[in-house]
């Protein structure tokens, strides 16, 4: 997977989970300052990452998790990990 496509992605499900507009959403926006989420969105936020990547992601790396950035940092390394080397 590329790098574009994994961010597209994260940035589509974040868009869609917080009612979010795509074309505004910047990789420095943090989840609760910038797009108003309170803690039953971040849940849910974090339910659908995990059902798009196919992978669990522990509460309390779910609770660092508060930007998109940090997001994309996440899924790119728990990805690679994936991959059998």
């Amino acid at each position: 997977m590329t790098m574009e496509t994994l961010e597209q992605r994260v940035k589509r499900v974040v868009a869609t989970e917080l009612g979010a507009d795509l074309a505004q959403l910047r990789n420095q926006d943090s989840f609760v300052e910038d797009l108003g989420a309170d803690s039953l969105a971040r849940v849910e936020l974090v339910s659908a990452l995990e059902a798009e990547f196919d992978f669990n992601i522990p509460d309390d790396e779910a609770d660092g998790l508060q930007t998109v950035q940090q997001v994309l940092d996440y899924v790119r390394e728990a990805c690679e990990e994936a991959v059998p080397a």
